[in-house]
């Protein structure tokens, strides 16, 4: 058969013969008579290996060693994409803080940045624009006394509240604290209490609260300052304040005693007002009617003496005539108010028998009122019906 024969291969690439021919060179691609129906796996692995030889630049299918100029490119794409990592951009609202060898260097604003590639130097962006909140307190979680303190008149409060702060200085926010949250809430709760402790209760947990969150405020910027923290207090916000829940039901009562006594005395000074001002406009139109009635008995005391004077001068001149009339004058004024009955003594001849109402005295209509004496006398009738 013709893989029997010495001058052709077998089967699998070598010899059939019986002599050992593993150490002669194996034939390139494509060399000998493949297998009918199936691979030739060497010449496919032959093939492979000669590509990449082609592509590393070795020569010949000894596997020579690879291009120098194709391992400096290499080595020149790798550097130059760890250095093209060095590009940053910092955001409107942030600060970059550039690290070397873990030390500070310098702090970066927004806009597109570079520092040196890792492990030379590293950049910590912090957020200096947005503002945080710390929650202080726990009036709502039972067992919490964490807002819990004692005021300047020795009474127990439950405060809670929030402090709203925000990033003043990246680098010092960084490296001051190392929890910057825990110490904001640290330096509230000490702040707040300080200022509690010296202020009565009643001002927290009603017109004073304003004054207690400036205080509070003031004093957490001066101790973080004097930290060093980078950090700056915003607002503090009271959300709460009450006694302890095992107290709330009494103090409401007290508080509720006390607001019914403020009305009382408010109601009570109101009428003490409108007393006060009534009587004040009652003095005032009995005064006015006094000095009205003043001006008026000095006026007819005045006609009357000036009258008298006019008399006096016309009696000196024709003292008979003055005195008939003065006589007739006077009698006027008896008579017109007295039941007349006029006899003809000498004429008369049988007795005259008079009626019984004659002697009746007439009733005479009252005086008018002057109109300012009446209205002085209104609100005395008045109150006098009350």
């Amino acid at each position: 058969m013709p893989w029997n024969d010495n001058a052709n291969p077998g089967p699998w690439g070598s010899p059939s013969g019986g002599d050992d021919k593993r150490d002669q060179p194996r034939r390139p691609s494509g060399g000998g008579p493949r297998r009918p129906g199936g691979p030739d796996f060497n010449a496919g692995f032959e093939d492979i290996s000669r590509r990449v030889r082609d592509l590393l630049g070795g020569g010949g299918a000894g596997g020579g060693p690879p291009n120098r100029r194709v391992i400096a490119i290499g080595a020149g794409v790798v550097v130059a994409l760890w250095a093209a990592s060095g590009f940053y951009v910092v955001q409107p609202n942030e600060r970059a803080v550039v690290l070397t060898f873990g030390a500070y260097s310098r702090t970066e604003a927004s806009g597109l940045r570079y520092h040196l590639p890792t492990p030379i130097e590293r950049v910590e962006k912090v957020q200096v624009t947005s503002l945080k909140r710390t929650d202080v307190g726990g009036s709502g979680s039972e067992g919490s006394a964490e807002g819990q303190m004692l005021t300047g008149d020795e009474q127990i409060i439950d405060i809670d509240f929030s402090v709203i702060w925000r990033v003043a200085d990246a680098p010092r926010y960084l490296f001051a604290t190392r929890e910057p949250d825990a110490a904001v809430k640290a330096v509230a709760e000490s702040a707040i209490r300080e200022v509690v402790g010296r202020t009565q209760l009643q001002p927290i947990i009603s017109t004073g609260r304003g004054e207690v969150q400036q205080q509070t405020r003031d004093l957490m910027q001066r101790t973080l300052d004097s930290w060093g923290a980078g950090i700056s207090v915003v607002e503090v916000q009271i959300r709460a304040a009450n006694p302890p829940a095992e107290v709330l039901a009494a103090f409401r009562d007290v508080q509720s005693a006390a607001q019914d006594a403020e009305s009382a005395i408010n109601e009570a000074n109101t009428y003490r007002n409108r007393v006060i001002n009534e009587a004040k406009g009652d003095a005032a139109r009995i005064t006015q009617a006094a000095q009205a009635y003043r001006e008026q008995a000095v006026r007819e005391a005045a006609g009357e003496a000036a009258r008298f004077d006019q008399i006096y001068t016309e009696y000196r001149r024709a003292p008979g005539v003055t005195r008939d009339r003065l006589y007739i004058e006077t009698m006027q004024r008896i008579l017109q108010s007295s039941n007349k009955v006029i006899v003809d003594s000498q004429g008369a001849s049988a007795p005259i028998i008079l009626p019984p109402d004659v002697f009746r005295p007439r009733t005479q209509p009252a005086a008018p009122q002057p109109r300012v004496e009446a209205e002085a006398a209104a609100p005395a009738q008045g109150r006098a019906a009350q």
